[in-house]
């Protein structure tokens, strides 16, 4: 174990440790808020103060049910990007000439129910054991698929890069610079000075626009709560046929994450507090979002890049950004503020982040010392990454008059699952280590 890496920020003090609070709330800022910016794009009225407060509340119950020991945040997910969009384009029997609001609480039933199917796979995780289902998903499923998420995130990094090249690239050289070569804090905040430091330059050079800061209130309450009976969600079996199967891909992301945060803080948290209270957690904070009009939630991987850089793993420094989540969402001229920040600068910062999360696929790998001389191991690795990348737009069927478009990283999930539940061979042991790393998950 890295003696480095600190486990008790309390022994930075107070202020160094809000300030790593302040770090994780901006990695995780951009990503969250552009969730309900695409949605409504697609004409759907999901509101961005509400995304952050499920977004804070989630991430905290989430730290409750698993007894304050997992450093993860949650935040709104991208994998019901399309299903989003399919209700939004759905225009038959009760969805013709329905209104969009309403069309929005209909997607966010499918949701609740989307979050209720974590609590299903808990209790399977919880009555057969951990052991006997992460044999399902051993390191040569679950590092290609770390592996996939963090390069299926990287077009969104270049993306918003090349809106201003240059800006991202002061983002990266302040984050660079500060974590190889600084000192104390500077070195365990990097993050959060890239950002400041190019949202600073982006400022002084006139790349940012105010004009939204300038409309918006100090305070205001979230939909839910100034119009309760608009922001509830509805249910119909169309809507849940379309958001609900959603719910395989979110779930493996959640192993994946769990597995990424796991070998990132080196310990393993799947069976310590238990992955079925991981999966509680995540689940009930979904439905929650979706019961009052916000999006799922997932673990975001952002955070776990945070976690490498800062090496600070104490669950307190994430819990203080779920905090700072719930401030900004009742603050429309602060949430303003913060998304003015030029997708340049996000970019610059993505290109790290995201990055990291493949690495620490590699290392789940590595560390591991799965085999890929075995025929059987390679071919699982290469179809996952084969589906994770190669269905960028997701694979689409029609299953009750309603279409259900599955991710690239689901697809990938179900394929590896199905590859290491059908080739002979399988000896994974879960839990096993080699005594050389405390952070492994097993060993082949």
């Amino acid at each position: 174990m890295n003696q480095d890496v600190i486990r008790d920020a309390r022994e930075l003090g107070v202020p160094k440790m809000l300030l790593l609070g302040l770090q994780h709330m901006f990695a995780m800022f951009g990503a969250t808020i552009l969730v309900p910016i695409l949605v409504q794009s697609y004409g759907l009225p999901l509101n961005i103060q509400t995304t952050l407060f499920f977004a804070g509340i989630g991430t905290l119950f989430f730290h409750v049910c698993s007894k304050f020991k997992v450093p993860a945040f949650l935040g709104s997910s991208f994998a019901f990007l399309g299903g989003f969009a399919t209700i939004a384009g759905m225009s038959d029997g009760a969805y013709a000439n329905m209104a969009a609001g309403e069309k929005l609480q209909y997607a966010c039933g499918g949701i609740v129910v989307a979050g209720l199917l974590y609590l299903v796979l808990a209790l399977i995780v919880k009555a057969v054991g951990v052991h006997k289902v992460m044999r399902f998903l051993p390191p040569v499923v679950t590092g290609p698929i770390i592996i996939c998420i963090g390069l299926n995130l990287a077009p969104s990094a270049v993306s918003n890069a090349s809106s201003c090249w240059w800006l991202a690239l002061v983002a990266m050289a302040i984050i660079i610079v500060c974590n190889i070569w600084g000192k104390g804090m500077i070195k365990i905040i990097p993050i959060l000075l890239g950002v400041v430091g190019a949202y600073l330059v982006a400022i002084v050079t006139k790349q940012v626009d105010f004009s939204g800061v300038k409309e918006a209130a100090w305070i205001g309450f979230q939909p839910f709560i100034t119009n309760f009976g608009g922001s509830v969600a509805k249910f119909d079996v169309s809507a849940i046929l379309v958001m609900a199967p959603i719910a395989i891909a979110s779930m493996m992301e959640h192993i994946g994450d769990m597995s990424a945060i796991s070998a990132t803080v080196g310990e393993n948290f799947l069976e310590e507090p238990g992955l079925h209270r991981t999966l509680i957690g995540d689940g009930i904070a979904t439905s929650l979002a979706g019961l009052f009009g916000g999006p799922a939630n997932t673990t975001y991987g952002e955070n776990t890049g945070v976690l490498v850089l800062s090496r600070v793993h104490d669950p307190r420094v994430i819990r203080l950004a779920a905090v700072y989540a719930l401030i900004l969402s009742f603050s429309p001229k602060f949430a303003a503020l913060i998304g003015a920040l030029p997708s340049a600068i996000i970019g610059g910062v993505s290109f790290i982040l995201y990055g990291m999360i493949s690495a620490i696929g590699v290392r789940n790998v590595v560390e591991n010392q799965v085999d890929f001389t075995n025929s059987r191991n390679l071919i699982i690795a290469a179809v996952i990454l084969v589906c994770g990348l190669g269905f960028s737009g997701g694979l689409s069927f029609t299953v009750g008059g309603a279409t259900i478009t599955l991710t690239g990283l689901a697809i990938a999930a179900i394929a590896g699952i199905a590859l290491n539940a059908i080739l002979p061979g399988n000896d994974y042991e879960f839990g096993k280590d080699d005594g050389h790393n405390s952070g492994n998950l097993g060993k082949y």
